[in-house]
C-alpha cells in the first residue's frame, strides 16, 4: 500500500474517532496591556487579542474546550471561568489555590470539558488586581439540540457586560490597599468596555465613546447581562422596555417580567426583551450604582443606546428612574426572593443531577462563615472570614496533595466566627465527598457583599436581615430557590445555601468584591474522594505548571513552541488532512 492510500486510512479511521467523541473548540488568548479611554481619560487596561473587554467564548454543553494563554504582561497571569463548574478538574479553574500563575512571555493552554451545564457566565484574571484593568469577557454555554428550551428561540443573542470602573490602572489601585487605604468612589461605570452616553451634560464629558446595541423592531432578543465590576451592585434597565428574566448563572428561572434588577457583582443574568416600542427616538440602556447613597453617587451610572433600525431620533431626557426604595431596605432582597428556579425546564441540572427535592437531603456539614470590616493584622489592612484572613499558599493546594508536599495549608477552618483575634493562616474547609453542606454567610459589614463558589451550583434557600438562627431555617425556600455560584448578602444580613459536595477538587469560596478578596475574604473547600481514580478526578495535566515547594520541577519553556500545546486528534486530523489534501493534488 503506497503513503497516500496510508494517509487516506489513518485520516478516515482518526476523523471517525473524533466525531464519536464530543467536539472540541479552540481558542488563541494572546494578553497585553493597550491603551484606552473608556471615561475620556488614556489608560492603561488589559486586553485580549487586542480588543476590550475580551473575546466571548461561545460552546455546546459536554465540548472539550482548548484555550492557549500566551502573557504578555509584566506579571504573572491566570484566567478564571466565573460559574464553569470545571467537572473533574479543578485543575483548570484558574485561580492561586489550584494553579501556579503564568509567567509573563509564557504560555499555558487551559482544556477542560464544559460538562453538564449550560447559560451565561464570563472570565476574568484572578491574579494583582488586574481585573480592575480589564481581561474579562462573556463566556456563553448552549443547550444542545436534543435538548428543549423553555421559551421561543430568541432573534439575536446579545452579550453585556457592565461594571464599575476606576481611571486609576490596577497597579495604583494595589498599592492604595497595599497602603492600608480604601479606593473611594469608582470614577464611572462601563458597558461593553464604553463609557457612558452624554445624558447629562454636567456629570459626562464630551467625547466619550459609548455603546450602541442595535436591534430590529418586533423582535426578541436575549441580552446575557454579567456585572464584571470591583465592587459595586448595579440596577440594570431599559428605558421603555420589560425585561422578561429568562437563566440565571445556567439555571433556568421562572420566567417573570422586571422593569429593572440588581445585578450585583458576579453575577450574570439572561433576559428576553421584545423590541416593542415605537422607535420615536432611541431608548437609554442604563446599569446604576445600587446600596450606596445615590444623591453623591449619581456620577457612577453607565448609559448606553438601544437603536431601533428605524429610529426617528437621538435619546434624550432623562434617564428611567431605578427603585425607589431609599426608605425601603427589603425591597431589593424581596426582588431577589422573588427569582425562582424552573423546575419543570430540561437541560443540564445542578446538583445532585436530576434531583429537585434538595430540601429534603440530609446535611452533612453547617458552616457559618462571617465577615466583618477590614481589621489591622500585624500592621497591615486585611479582610477576614470567621476572624481568617487568608493567606495564598506558594504551592497550589490540590497539587501539594497529590505530590505529598507537607505544611501548605491547615484543614482547620472554623465552622462559626473565632472568638479570639484574628489571624493570617492558610486555613481551608475539609469538605465531604458526597456529603451536603449548609453554609450561612452573615455580612456583619456595611457594604454589599457577594460570594462565589467555583466548582458548584449552589442552591439558595434563604436570605434576611440580622443575625441567622438555627430557627432561620424555619424560613428556608426548599423546592424552587434558584440554583448558581454567586449570592449576593446584604449589609447587617444574611442568605443561607445548600451544596452538593460531589465534585472532586479544591474549590475557591471567597467574595466577589475585588478589594475585600484581595485583602484576605476568601478561602477554600477541599473536597476529595477517599477512593481516588481517574473518573471522579483526573490527574493533573501534563502541561501542568511549577512553582513554591514544586518549584525546582518546572522546565523552563521554548517561547516558539509553547503555542503547540495540548494538541489532540482533533489537531492530527488537520495535519493529516492537510497531507491528504496535497497528495491528491499531485495524484
Amino acid at each position: 500500500m503506497d503513503l497516500f492510500k496510508i494517509l487516506l486510512l489513518v485520516f478516515f479511521v482518526n476523523i471517525s474517532f473524533c466525531f464519536a467523541a464530543d467536539p472540541y473548540s479552540f481558542y488563541n488568548f494572546e494578553v497585553s496591556y493597550i491603551t484606552a479611554s473608556p471615561l475620556g481619560v488614556p489608560q492603561q487596561v488589559i486586553a485580549i487579542n487586542g480588543k476590550f473587554p475580551g473575546p466571548t467564548i461561545n460552546v455546546t454543553t459536554n465540548e472539550n474546550l482548548v484555550v492557549n494563554v500566551r502573557n504578555k504582561l509584566d506579571e504573572g497571569f491566570l484566567l478564571h471561568w466565573n460559574g464553569i463548574q470545571q467537572r473533574r478538574v479543578s485543575w483548570q479553574d484558574g485561580v492561586l489555590g489550584t494553579n501556579c500563575p503564568i509567567p509573563p512571555k509564557w504560555n499555558w493552554t487551559y482544556e477542560f470539558q464544559v460538562k453538564d451545564q449550560i447559560g451565561s457566565f464570563f472570565y476574568f484574571p484572578s491574579l494583582h488586581f488586574q481585573k480592575a484593568s480589564g481581561g474579562f469577557g462573556s463566556f456563553i454555554v448552549n443547550p444542545r439540540a436534543i435538548i428543549p428550551v423553555p421559551f421561543s428561540t430568541p432573534d439575536g443573542d446579545i452579550t453585556v457586560t457592565i461594571g464599575d470602573w476606576y481611571i486609576r490602572n490596577h497597579t495604583a489601585l494595589r498599592k492604595a490597599l497595599d497602603d492600608g487605604k480604601d479606593l473611594g468612589m469608582p470614577d464611572g461605570v462601563l458597558i461593553n468596555g464604553k463609557g457612558p452616553y452624554r445624558y447629562n451634560d454636567t456629570l459626562v464629558a464630551d467625547g466619550i465613546d459609548f455603546e450602541t446595541i442595535t436591534v430590529h423592531p418586533g423582535k426578541t432578543y436575549r441580552l446575557r447581562v454579567s456585572n464584571v465590576g470591583i465592587s459595586t451592585s448595579l440596577n440594570f434597565r431599559i428605558q421603555g422596555h420589560n425585561l422578561v428574566l429568562a437563566e440565571s448563572e445556567g439555571s433556568y428561572t421562572v420566567q417573570q417580567n422586571y422593569t429593572s434588577l440588581d445585578i450585583h457583582v458576579g453575577q450574570s443574568y439572561s433576559f428576553l426583551v421584545t423590541m416593542d416600542q415605537n422607535a420615536s427616538s432611541d431608548y437609554y440602556i442604563v446599569a446604576s450604582a445600587r446600596v450606596v447613597n445615590e444623591t453623591i453617587w449619581r456620577r457612577v451610572t453607565g448609559v448606553g443606546i438601544l437603536h431601533y433600525t428605524n429610529s426617528k431620533g437621538k435619546a434624550k431626557g432623562h434617564l428611567p428612574p431605578g427603585p425607589q426604595d431609599e426608605f425601603d431596605k427589603t425591597f431589593s432582597m424581596n426582588q431577589a426572593r422573588s427569582i425562582r428556579w424552573n423546575v419543570s425546564a430540561s437541560g443540564a441540572r445542578p446538583n445532585p443531577q436530576g434531583s429537585f427535592k434538595y430540601g429534603s437531603i440530609n446535611v452533612t456539614d453547617v458552616y457559618v462563615l462571617r465577615n466583618m470590616p477590614p481589621v489591622t493584622i500585624n500592621g497591615k489592612r486585611r479582610t477576614t472570614l470567621n476572624g481568617i484572613s487568608f493567606k495564598n499558599p506558594s504551592t497550589p493546594i490540590r497539587l501539594a496533595d497529590k505530590l505529598k508536599v507537607k505544611d501548605v495549608y491547615k484543614l482547620d477552618f472554623p465552622k462559626r466566627p473565632l472568638t479570639g483575634p484574628p489571624k493570617v493562616e492558610t486555613s481551608i474547609i475539609n469538605g465531604t465527598y458526597r456529603g451536603f453542606m449548609e453554609v450561612v454567610l452573615q455580612n456583619n459589614d456595611t457594604k454589599m457583599q457577594s460570594y462565589h463558589m467555583s466548582g458548584y451550583a449552589f442552591f439558595v434557600v434563604g436570605m434576611d436581615y440580622g443575625e441567622w438562627t438555627e430557627n432561620s431555617r424555619g424560613t428556608y425556600n426548599k423546592w424552587d430557590g434558584i440554583a448558581r455560584s454567586t449570592i449576593q448578602v446584604y449589609p447587617g444580613a444574611w442568605s443561607a445555601i445548600l451544596i452538593s459536595m460531589d465534585n472532586p477538587g479544591a474549590w475557591n469560596l471567597r467574595t466577589e468584591n475585588l478589594d475585600s478578596w484581595y485583602l484576605g475574604q476568601e478561602t477554600y473547600v477541599r473536597v476529595v474522594n477517599p477512593d481516588e481514580n481517574n473518573k471522579t478526578e483526573f490527574g493533573h495535566p501534563d502541561n501542568v505548571l511549577y512553582c513554591g515547594a514544586l518549584s525546582k520541577l518546572q522546565k523552563p519553556q521554548k517561547i516558539s513552541s509553547a503555542a503547540s500545546r495540548s494538541i489532540g486528534f482533533t489537531s492530527l486530523s488537520m495535519v493529516i488532512m492537510a497531507l491528504v489534501m496535497m497528495m491528491m493534488i499531485q495524484h
